[in-house]
């Protein structure tokens, strides 16, 4: 039987998968965002997921088991594995070219304030 390994994706927590609008508080997350567990769901169909986040690991992992994601998330961590993708809410993708990535930084917003 041959063995497919699976690409890993790291996803990060606060404004992916939860209503974080930029409030925030080490002692709660907030609640899952609208359409979250069915994204999971399905990428864990091809992909290995693994929870990217900063903040605190145990409460990250009652976030999961609360919200029914525990099965889908093979790991929680606050180091930048090496993976096939990394979705983040503040991220930009270099194209090769700085100028471009220099506007790009300069006008960053966040996708829940534009």
């Amino acid at each position: 039987m041959e063995y497919k390994h699976k690409k890993i994706i790291l996803i990060d927590l606060d404004g992916v998968l939860n209503t974080y609008k930029g409030n925030f508080d080490k002692d709660f997350i907030p609640e899952i965002k609208a359409g979250a567990k069915e994204f999971l769901e399905n990428l864990n169909k091809t992909y290995e997921i693994k929870l990217f986040t900063t903040r605190n690991r145990l409460l990250a992992v009652k976030w999961l088991i609360k919200n029914k994601l525990d099965k889908l998330v093979t790991d929680v961590t606050n180091v930048k594995e090496p993976a096939f993708l990394y979705i983040d809410d503040r991220s930009i993708t270099f194209d090769g070219n700085y100028q471009e990535l220099q506007n790009k930084i300069d006008n960053f917003t966040v996708w829940y304030k534009k």
